[in-house]
């Protein structure tokens, strides 16, 4: 594996994991924004990952592959956006403006303590593949240093 290699993939996982981090803040910023059906409420979205292996990111890039080379996980990328399927929240609120005719108002599925774990996660993640590209560009130029 090549130092492109290792900045390739730090970098597809940095891109994924700001789409996650993009798509929390918005179910966030969404949690508490009512509706007067169940067709008008803002749903949760979630962000799919799909592995992307070596042979295709080299096909992408144009590098010549062997019959030999192994299919291994090289990477992620956001294959789409998936609205979620949990239950939305109805509360009776008779005098709020946007209350149906039964005097319930919907609330989105959005779970604020799991958006928050989320969250935590997703930076956590995108921190680490910061330190990965800092560890390889320190080895990179530790080994031109070699040649000095």
């Amino acid at each position: 594996m090549s130092y492109a290699n290792l900045f390739d993939i730090a970098g597809m996982g940095m891109n994924a994991q700001s789409v996650r981090l993009n798509t929390v803040a918005s179910n966030l910023a969404n949690a508490q924004s009512a509706a007067s059906s169940v067709n008008q409420v803002y749903r949760a979205r979630h962000p799919v990952f799909t592995a992307v292996q070596q042979s295709a990111m080299q096909q992408m890039a144009g590098w010549d592959i062997g019959a030999d080379s192994e299919q291994q996980g090289a990477g992620v990328e956001v294959s789409g956006i998936v609205e979620s399927e949990a239950p939305l929240e109805k509360r009776y609120e008779p005098g709020h403006p946007l209350a149906d005719k039964d005097g319930y108002v919907v609330y989105p599925n959005v779970n604020v303590v799991e958006e928050m774990a989320d969250m935590i996660s997703a930076s956590r993640s995108f921190q680490i593949n910061v330190e990965m590209l800092q560890s390889a560009k320190t080895m990179a130029q530790r080994l031109l240093a070699l040649g000095q």
